[in-house]
């Protein structure tokens, strides 16, 4: 076996990868850039070497450092993870010149399957049902908009080498095709160092289900059951989960198959995946194959038990699978949720800084239960502008589906993350959304049912109730504790009072507590009760509480006269307030914000790129103003009414914070 492996990678992936050749064993060497210079995965490894500045380009993907790096450590051999170098043909065969052995496929596979041109042409070949698009190399934007045409709109234009959802975009008319194929260019030659597009036919209404596959070099070829990334956003998957609640045996059985058999036939070793897209008859297209560990690798090592990491290290040393096609049994089921720092409330944009409070929820696995959580940061450590904006991918597992997504719930909420805007909020709201409690869920899941972006989730009145009892008692316990460093108890100055208003999303609650060692009773002027009973301290940030015998988990901060609460997906003020006081407080007029109907914000921190207008221009709702690039994706800036433009205050390769007004606006004539 190996005594010592390179990392070629950062983040939770390299994380992820030093756990297994621990248990192993085996020595590990990190690289990093100035960026990760305190990054967690170098902290981990045993070894650590630089390799550049922050920019990928100019790192992690540049391959004559990381073989330095493999010089001056002697390792002997190279995990990949994902992205990056992972699917980079030249790169595979410089280690296999300098003896390196690399715990990934043949370059000779991931030639014929890491080009996703090149890998449907084959599948086409070995009369796999494909989807129909052009497969051809596309010059220009021209060419791009007759080829969109040909195909017939909506297409989606993709990355050859793409992957992890950069350099995709969707068009549904000629303007469209035309933008996303410069952007979907860009972004490609920045993140993987290769421009080259295709387009095909965008599916509507699709399932998107993969097939996990492992492969040795002695002819054993097996998969490992299948995962449901239905649940994307911008083509980026947000939550996977295994087995898919849509698929059945046969079919499960022919596709795993299929995929097996696509693999044997360019000679794939190692761990890969086969996507497909499948349709609401089950009807299963080849979509692509990913050459490499997938993000959501964890979900299928869940429920089926087999450490794919410490597989992929195994075969690299020239073993036979340990596992046949029989021994792989399909056990409970898995959640995995994407923890990005993206503001939901701003359009799910980037979102970079310090993470001043960073505290998952303890891990833990029992016959019943398991919570893990892969995360390549720590609470203190900085979120870069340079790379991807995942944090950690949250998984659960439990018996069966229902029970894996309550797990989620609970876990969700007992994740802390303060100092940047991140997707916690909507994660825990697409768990109780009906459509995917019941499975009813498609690619397009996400801009139908948040069409308007997310603003937060507004909770029943039901669960109000309980949460108003619940901060009211809370609150109720501060008060106590403040009398008491004031010495006003003790002397009888100042009493607590049992009557209070609680208000929450526009709700008003009168109750009144009655308070006993155990607990409180919280009683509502209509009659409703609530039993409350916790140990929650003044000052701790995460409350756990149980009311009428379920558990609430509300993250907290204090304001003014009440509570800042976030729980399943809502934020709010929750204010409490004595009868008196609230009845004053109904008196104070309402804090309207600044206008900033006519600027353009910067909506993240970023790069200005472009900008498309100059001063005195007269646009157009809907007209592209600018171009921003922030964590290796372009977004562009539109126009939301027509106006003039009065005056532009950046310009390209401008570095800009978050609300850094880009332009200013006069009302058009």
């Amino acid at each position: 076996m190996f005594k010592k492996i390179l990392i070629a990678n950062r983040g939770e992936i390299a994380c992820r990868v030093i756990k297994s050749a621990r248990k192993m064993g085996i020595k590990t060497v990190a690289i990093y850039s100035d960026a990760d210079a305190q990054a967690l995965h170098v902290k981990m490894a045993d070894e650590a070497v630089h390799i550049g500045p922050p920019p990928a380009n100019q790192s992690y993907i540049v391959i004559d450092k990381v073989m330095d790096a493999i010089r001056q450590t002697g390792a002997e051999a190279l995990h990949p993870g994902y992205g990056f170098l992972s699917e980079n043909k030249l790169f595979a065969e410089a280690l296999a010149k300098e003896g390196v052995a690399f715990i990934g496929p043949p370059a000779s596979a991931i030639e014929a399957m890491g080009d996703k041109i090149t890998s449907k042409k084959l599948a086409m070949e070995a009369n796999v049902s494909t989807v129909p698009g052009y497969m051809g190399l596309i010059e220009d934007a021209d060419e791009a908009v007759k080829i969109s045409r040909e195909v017939g709109y909506p297409v989606m234009i993709k990355a050859s080498a793409g992957g992890g959802g950069k350099g995709m975009r969707i068009a549904w008319n000629d303007e469209e095709a035309r933008e996303g194929f410069q952007s979907s260019k860009n972004e490609a030659a920045s993140s993987f160092g290769d421009d080259r597009i295709f387009i095909e036919k965008f599916v509507t209404q699709p399932r998107h289900i993969e097939i996990q596959v492992l492969a040795d070099s002695h002819g054993n070829t097996i998969y490992l059951g299948e995962r449901e990334c239905s649940i994307q956003r911008r083509n980026q998957k947000v939550i996977e989960e295994a087995p898919s609640p849509f698929l059945d045996v046969a079919t499960r059985k022919a596709m795993g198959e299929q995929a097996c058999a696509l693999a044997a036939a360019v000679g794939y070793t190692s761990a890969g995946t086969v996507e497909f897209i499948v349709d609401g008859d089950r009807n299963f297209y080849f979509l692509e194959m990913n050459t490499r560990l997938q993000v959501e690798h964890p979900v299928t090592e869940l429920i089926t038990g087999v450490d794919l990491v410490e597989q992929m290290i195994r075969v690299a040393n020239g073993e036979k699978l340990s596992l046949a096609q029989k021994d792989i049994k399909l056990n409970g089921w898995a959640m995995e949720s994407r923890l990005y720092a993206e503001d939901p409330y701003r359009n799910f944009l980037p979102s970079i800084g310090r993470l001043t409070r960073y505290r998952p929820p303890a891990e833990e696995a029992s016959k019943v239960h398991a919570v893990r959580n892969d995360t390549g940061v720590f609470e203190g450590g900085e979120i870069s502008m340079f790379y991807d904006p995942m944090i950690a991918k949250l998984c659960t597992w439990a018996p069966s589906r229902l029970e894996a997504i309550e797990g989620m719930r609970n876990a969700l909420d007992g994740f802390e993350v303060e100092g940047i805007g991140h997707n916690l909020p909507f994660l825990s709201a697409v768990m109780d959304h009906p459509k995917f409690v019941s499975g009813d869920i498609t690619t397009a899941f996400i801009a139908e049912e948040y069409p308007d972006g997310f603003d937060g989730v507004t909770l029943s009145q039901e669960e109000l109730s309980r949460i108003a009892s619940a901060v009211a008692a809370m609150h109720r316990v501060a008060e106590i504790r403040r009398a008491r460093i004031s010495g006003t108890m003790d002397n009888h100055r100042r009493k607590v009072g049992k009557d209070w208003v609680v208000t929450a999303q526009g709700e008003r609650f009168a109750v009144r507590i009655k308070a006993d060692k155990s607990g409180a009773t919280v009683k509502h002027e209509d009659g409703t009760t609530h039993r409350v009973t916790s140990d929650w301290t003044p000052g701790d940030k995460l409350a756990r509480l149980d009311v009428d015998g379920a558990s609430l988990v509300l993250k907290v901060d204090k304001i003014t006269a009440g509570f800042q609460v976030r729980t399943r997906g809502a934020d709010m003020k929750v204010h409490i307030r004595t009868p008196r006081q609230a009845e004053l407080a109904d008196l104070m007029p309402e804090k309207l914000p600044p206008d900033t109907s006519r600027m353009l914000l910067c909506p993240m921190p970023g790069l200005i790129v472009k900008i498309d207008v100059e001063e005195g221009d007269e646009v157009q709702e809907g007209q592209a103003l600018c171009t921003v690039e922030a964590m290796k994706m372009e977004n562009i800036l539109r126009a939301e009414r027509k106006g003039v433009v009065a005056k532009i205050n950046a310009g390209p390769g401008d570095n800009l914070a978050v609300d850094e007004v880009i332009m200013e606006f006069e009302q058009a004539p």
